[in-house]
């Protein structure tokens, strides 16, 4: 028998994802379950300016070849600030300060603004995965060590390769978002059905508030869609942040939005309100579907309208979502409102190495302590859903 000769792989990193092929991209990222890892969502990220270097998102992803084939890739950015990723580690920045450790930069691995679950390294099928997984992280450590870099995060992990990152040696951080799930409903009462009466009673009443007020939502997918929906919806998104001002997590350029379509249109979900004297819509959400999982990013109104928010956020996207087989909607962050709506708290992890051996000593020894506490704060979430029972 003829010996194989050993894959010969070479690593790089790349400052612009325009640089390596859609195709072997997408092959790896188009089987995940997340829509936020493919090809496009990315690239209009860095193309409309909203995830660059200016912005505090230096784009560096690694990238792994055999053959001059494109075999695993990890979408990563050196960060300046820890703005846009929903994982609040100021306190780690300031211990880190009081440590006399520069904290920024910090390589960053996640889908830009996006703080849904599902980052992972992409490997193609039929590779090793131990392997290649690996390669990547020592790849990481001698990035950051020769370059000084604080530390490695990766944020809103994938549960399988959380696993395996673990053995490798990154430490989990728990969190928690508020996700609703299709406990095998047929119709939208069904859902209600799980509600307490009361709560029954107060989302029937913001239900019927719209018709009151001569409102009604419509969904616009991807038949339906063009350009102008995506500028508008732009529009409605920064009226929202501008709203919150210094909070108002203003990150995407209106180029952003528009470049959605049509490249992208296959994945948006847009629940419009429409009143009835008036053509264009006067407020709308903007969700991202993929497979049987729907996604609410953004919203907006050209008017306050009572319970406008509750329904084109929640109860439309989850009507929707159960005439359209969709078996998991996380809704986006934050939870007060969540809550009371059906969405219970589930646990979602983030990764993390310090190259600085003061704060990875803390980390090791307080982190554990640290998602003990998070535990108990989903527990007292859920054991306070306004629920019949939780199945």
């Amino acid at each position: 028998m003829v010996p194989q000769p050993k894959p010969q792989y070479t690593l790089a990193w790349i400052r612009q994802i325009h640089e390596i092929p859609q195709a072997a991209w997408d092959a790896m990222a188009l089987p995940l379950k997340t829509p936020f890892l493919e090809w496009t969502w990315l690239h209009n990220m860095e193309h409309s300016g909203s995830a660059v270097a200016n912005a505090g998102w230096l784009p560096n992803h690694l990238t792994v070849w055999c053959n001059q084939e494109l075999i695993a890739a990890a979408p990563m950015y050196l960060k300046s600030h820890s703005y846009g990723e929903f994982v609040f580690d100021h306190q780690w920045a300031e211990l880190a300060s009081r440590l006399g450790v520069e904290y920024y930069p910090k390589l960053l691995g996640m889908s830009p603004f996006t703080p849904a679950e599902g980052y992972r390294f992409l490997i193609a099928p039929g590779e090793d995965e131990r392997l290649i997984t690996e390669m990547m992280v020592a790849a990481i450590d001698q990035f950051c060590d020769r370059n000084h870099i604080s530390g490695c995060h990766f944020l809103y992990a994938d549960p399988e390769w959380r696993s395996l990152m673990e053995e490798i040696g990154f430490k989990k951080w728990l969190h928690h978002s508020f996700i609703w799930q299709n406990d095998g409903y047929d119709t939208f009462d069904d859902y209600l059905a799980r509600f307490n009466a009361n709560q029954r009673r107060n989302i029937k009443r913001e239900r019927k508030s719209l018709e009151k007020a001569g409102l009604r939502l419509e969904p616009i997918t991807t038949d339906d869609m063009h350009r102008a929906n995506c500028s508008l919806m732009y529009d409605f998104y920064a009226d929202t942040c501008n709203k919150f001002g210094w909070w108002g997590s203003k990150y995407l350029t209106r180029k952003f939005f528009e470049q959605l379509y049509p490249d992208y249109a296959h994945r948006v979900a847009l629940f419009a309100a429409y009143s009835d004297d008036v053509d264009e819509p006067v407020g709308m959400s903007f969700c991202l579907y993929k497979g049987d999982r729907l996604y609410g990013r953004y919203w907006g109104c050209r008017e306050e309208y009572n319970h406008l928010h509750f329904n084109a956020c929640y109860y439309k996207p989850i009507e929707w979502a159960i005439d359209h087989g969709i078996q998991l909607f996380d809704p986006g962050a934050g939870g007060r409102h969540k809550k009371r709506r059906g969405f219970p708290a589930r646990p979602n992890y983030s990764l993390h190495r310090f190259y600085s051996d003061r704060l990875q000593k803390i980390l090791v020894s307080y982190i554990d302590e640290i998602n003990v506490a998070e535990q108990h704060e989903i527990d007292a979430i859920n054991a306070d859903l306004p629920l019949k029972s939780l199945s």
